[in-house]
């Protein structure tokens, strides 16, 4: 897990200085080491955290002169030791025992093929010598990010945004399609736009192929069709239970891999705890796992842990428990916006980098229940797109925060356009080859809302605190195997039946059949005090009235009754609207 990035220039030499500037943000992705190679028309630059392989031998930007091969890698692959001994007999030689390396020899081998053969998360840029060619590749799901921006004859890439508003000359001036997005999906916006017109993403599961005379091409290398197998027909409500079981076991196992010491976040949920259940089933002993929780706000509670001391008693794991107060968590906001790539209005990120900060004092590596909802169908608006009959108008009045006459009141008219948000809706199913209404919104959640909000957000805060998340719901075997199962037995009774029946057999039934809970961070739904005056003073700044993204009337709407304006998921509007606001002038934007 690493920080990467680099430029590409079409007209002399690239820009050194703008990739040390990028590499001074990238820092705490990578706080064990860095470096920069530059060849001319390319400059590429890495910020290492050690996982695999501690020694300079894998230090990066990895150079192979025999093969003429540059190379910058974030992320971790699960199967590079079968990959290597499959190299090995084509005769290629290692210099050292890091999986970096076999993602460049793999890349010598078979081309941008050798994405298809990687078990893991990745995004990484490859310049080859000879052509002047540059490569750049990110995961099936979206697990690592990977940023560009585009101006002139110059392209930079970078593992976050901030990173490339580092380096200079980016139109920051504010994307009305992606604002609308944020507004509409708690935060998420698609690849490949970003808030700010500038800086673009990669789409998960795409190669970009940047040619010395400018020319670009994308490749989508994996697709994801959600519905049930003619093949399937014979296998029964046990037989999925165990498949199901067996595919988790191997991704979980998948991710103990590591040079150093690894964890477990455990929530007291059943994703968290069917992860640990399965490492103690695999052998697993004295497992560290960690939970967080937080200062009840108005009758809501913001803890968990009479959950996660069942399963850390159950599985006798060295766990421990962070208690944070309001005061903490308030001191700690403007660290977890600026940690953000993205803005980001979930309660649950300053969550994620207080309690990444504790852990990364432990461990280096940690494993997290991320995508279980979304991959077995656990949200709570599944069951109403069962049979639905209009997935779009069924989907938005569940799903998004606000319609786009609410939009209308609420921004600027200068950045209102088309009802950008429900207009992707029905693209997306539209062109969507899965079959049913509620496959379809599996589809959208798993490969779009999945990425742009909690996988981005794990990633952002542990990596800030220099901590890699590994997320086993998403190895996309995994994925491709609960695509498979028909819709009935992922959203039954709640949501993710067929996970938590299969997770009886290892996982106590307290925990299986509790109420469902989330990652609570009462102060942020329910504003009050130091919170408030937070709030107000990000929305009051010169600087923010002069901008003028969201109209002042819409702002003292919710400045008057923070409580009367949440969103259908239970959301701060206020706060949305508030965190938007504190990123960009946390980023001088």
């Amino acid at each position: 897990m690493c920080g990467i990035c680099g430029e590409i220039s079409l007209g002399g030499p690239a820009d050194a200085g703008a990739v040390r500037a990028m590499m001074a943000v990238l820092s705490p992705r990578g706080p064990d080491a860095a470096g920069i190679h530059g060849q001319g028309a390319v400059v590429f630059g890495h910020c290492r955290l050690k996982i695999i392989d501690l020694s300079e031998a894998g230090q990066q930007p990895m150079v192979d002169p025999e093969l003429g091969l540059t190379l910058v890698f974030n992320g971790c692959i699960y199967n590079y030791k079968d990959l290597r001994t499959e190299l090995e007999g084509k005769g290629y030689r290692f210099f050292s025992t890091s999986d970096t390396e076999v993602v460049l020899k793999s890349y010598h081998a078979w081309g941008k093929d050798c994405v298809k053969r990687f078990l893991g998360m990745f995004a990484f840029a490859v310049h080859e010598r000879d052509s002047g060619r540059v490569v750049l590749a990110r995961d099936r799901l979206g697990i690592k990010p990977l940023y560009y921006a585009e101006k002139g004859k110059r392209f930079r890439f970078a593992s976050s945004l901030p990173a490339l508003l580092a380096a200079g000359d980016v139109d920051t001036s504010i994307d009305g399609e992606a604002l609308h997005h944020y507004m509409s999906w708690h935060a998420g916006v698609p690849a490949p736009l970003t808030i700010l017109k500038g800086i673009r993403k990669i789409h998960p599961a795409t190669i970009l192929t940047l040619e010395p005379d400018g020319t670009q091409r994308k490749e989508t290398y994996w697709s994801l069709v959600i519905s049930p197998r003619d093949a399937d027909r014979g296998m029964s409500e046990a037989d999925w239970r165990e498949a199901v079981l067996d595919s988790l076991g191997t991704a979980v196992a998948r991710r103990q891999i590591a040079d150093v010491p690894t964890g477990v976040l455990l929530s007291g949920g059943l994703d968290s705890s069917v992860i640990v259940a399965l490492l103690a089933r695999n052998g697993q002993k004295g497992l560290k796992t960690f939970s967080v929780g937080f200062d009840a706000v108005n009758g809501v509670e913001g803890d968990e842990f009479k959950y996660s001391d069942i399963i850390a008693a159950e599985f006798e794991t060295d766990h421990a428990k962070l208690v944070v107060d309001g005061s903490k968590t308030l001191d700690a906001l403007p660290l977890a916006i600026h940690a953000m790539a993205e803005p980001q209005m979930s309660h649950d990120a300053v969550a994620f980098l207080l309690l990444s900060q504790e852990v990364a004092k432990h461990v280096k590596v940690i494993q997290s229940g991320q995508g279980a909802d979304e991959v077995f169908g656990g949200y709570h608006w599944y069951p109403k797109l069962m049979g639905s009959t209009d997935p779009v108008a069924d989907y938005a009045r569940a799903y998004h925060d606000r319609d786009h006459a609410e939009m209308r009141e609420a921004l600027s008219p200068d950045l209102i356009g088309a009802d950008y948000s429900r207009d992707y809706l029905a693209r997306f199913f539209g062109d969507s080859r899965s079959a049913s209404a509620i496959d379809k919104t599996l589809e959208l959640d798993q490969q779009i809302m999945l990425v742009d909000d909690p996988v981005k957000r794990v990633d952002n805060m542990t990596m800030a605190c220099g901590l890699e998340a590994r997320v086993p719901f998403l190895d996309h075997e995994l994925v491709e195997l609960a695509a498979r199962i028909p819709a009935e037995l992922k959203v039954r009774d709640g949501g993710k039946y067929i996970l938590k029946e299969a997770a009886r057999q290892v996982v106590p039934a307290a925990v299986i059949d509790r109420p469902k809970g989330y990652f609570p961070v009462p102060a942020l739904k329910h504003i009050r005090g130091p919170f408030m005056d937070f709030v107000r003073d990000m929305l009051d700044k010169p600087v923010a009235r002069e901008r003028g993204v969201f109209n002042r009337a819409y702002v003292d709407k919710l400045l008057a009754d923070p409580d009367g304006t949440l969103t259908p998921k239970g959301n701060s509007k206020l706060w949305q609207v508030a965190l938007l606001e504190a990123w960009l002038q946390s980023h001088g934007v």
